[in-house]
């Protein structure tokens, strides 16, 4: 039987970046992915993902910050530009369920630059907008775009280069944790791995129930639609910015970014099924909802390019799972819930910490797989 250091299960952008951080420290590390290398079955494709340190809570500030340190090590290192900073701002209802202070208490704790705007501040900044007047934004000039299926294919190719085997078309069909670490089994037959790291999202629970050590996850289809507005200059990065509307509904979206559209969408549409029911045609019926809260936030949007789906594996609270399984020491879960992005090269540094060190140089105790288990 084959034999490896560790074995990474899953290889969108967080599996990626495990497998590249493993490689680049030397492990010998084997990765597999049940489709295609890029495919667009999970969460990780499309081009552009929100990057911030804008956060409401510390813990995961601070692991932002750490994600921009690894982002700026990746690019280096890589020789790939995978960030673009546009700034960026949190518009927050004041009658929701948000609070702009619990943002500006943790920038500031964190000690990242921030501005508070009223909305006359933000319609004299960015016109294209139209804010009601309950509405308080919160501005960070760190915020920008990650280009999505680019980071995961820089990082498939530097595990490469590093040594990493990447072997796509092979589906994990099972874990049998023993005494000398974990039998890998795979449609491609068997390997041994001193750990093991599930980063398998929406599939998660298929490895680890068989362990009793299910996750609990709410799994649905989203959606993003791509808008032509009539004047694409004028949502140009260098004019307009990412946005978040934080609400009972909250939704997101972009400056043009590759070709003359912007991009926006809900963020947990509630659109629930499994991946082996998952249809990939858009809803009518968010895609309606979407565009109508577009016509009054920015009316110039124009009309509807196209839409594109993918898949959130959420977790209790959407809070990350970032450790090893209490029962299953040699078995590492990471779990970004629908909100991970942002962090990837962050995320795979410390799940191969977790591997080959046992702990991280981040703070992790607030991720624990201890705390988001089916009891």
């Amino acid at each position: 039987m084959e034999s490896f250091e560790v074995a990474v299960v899953g290889m969108g952008a967080i599996g990626s970046a495990a497998a590249y951080h493993l490689a680049r420290r030397g492990a010998k590390v084997v990765a597999f992915e049940q489709y295609e290398l890029g495919h667009v079955r999970g969460a990780s494709h499309d081009t552009s993902r929100i990057v911030r340190t804008s956060y409401g809570a510390s813990s995961y500030v601070r692991l932002a910050q750490s994600a921009y340190r690894d982002w700026a090590d990746l690019e280096q290192e890589s020789g790939e530009r995978l960030l673009t900073i546009t700034g960026g701002v949190i518009l927050i209802p004041t009658d929701g369920p948000y609070s702009a202070s619990d943002f500006t208490v943790a920038l500031t704790e964190c000690g990242v630059e921030h501005e508070l705007l009223s909305p006359t501040e933000v319609q004299a900044r960015w016109p294209q907008f139209r804010v009601p007047e309950n509405v308080e934004t919160v501005y960070t000039a760190d915020t920008g775009i990650a280009h999505a299926s680019r980071t995961v294919a820089t990082l498939q190719m530097r595990a490469r280069v590093h040594g990493a085997d990447i072997r796509d078309r092979t589906a994990v069909l099972s874990l049998t944790p023993d005494a000398d670490g974990v039998i890998v089994h795979t449609a491609n037959g068997d390997i041994r791995a001193g750990k093991v790291i599930v980063a398998a999202d929406a599939w998660t629970n298929t490895l680890l129930e068989p362990l009793d050590a299910a996750i609990p996850l709410d799994i649905m289809q989203e959606q993003v639609t791509y808008f032509h507005p009539a004047e694409p200059d004028d949502y140009d990065r260098s004019r307009f910015p990412v946005w978040i509307w934080e609400d009972d509904e909250c939704y997101y979206g972009f400056p043009t970014f590759g070709e003359p559209s912007i991009k926006a969408a809900r963020d947990v549409s509630e659109n629930r099924m499994t991946p082996e029911q998952r249809s990939f045609v858009p809803s009518p019926e968010l895609t309606a909802q979407l565009t109508e809260f577009m016509d009054g936030l920015i009316p110039g949007k124009g009309p509807e390019l196209r839409t594109v789906t993918c898949q959130y594996a959420l977790t209790k609270d959407r809070r990350f799972v970032l450790s090893a399984l209490p029962q299953h020491p040699d078995i590492i879960v990471g779990l970004a819930a629908g909100h991970g992005f942002k962090f990837t090269p962050t995320l795979g540094r410390v799940l191969a910490e977790l591997a080959l060190d046992g702990e991280s140089t981040d703070d992790l105790r607030e991720f624990g797989a201890a705390d988001s288990m089916v009891r």
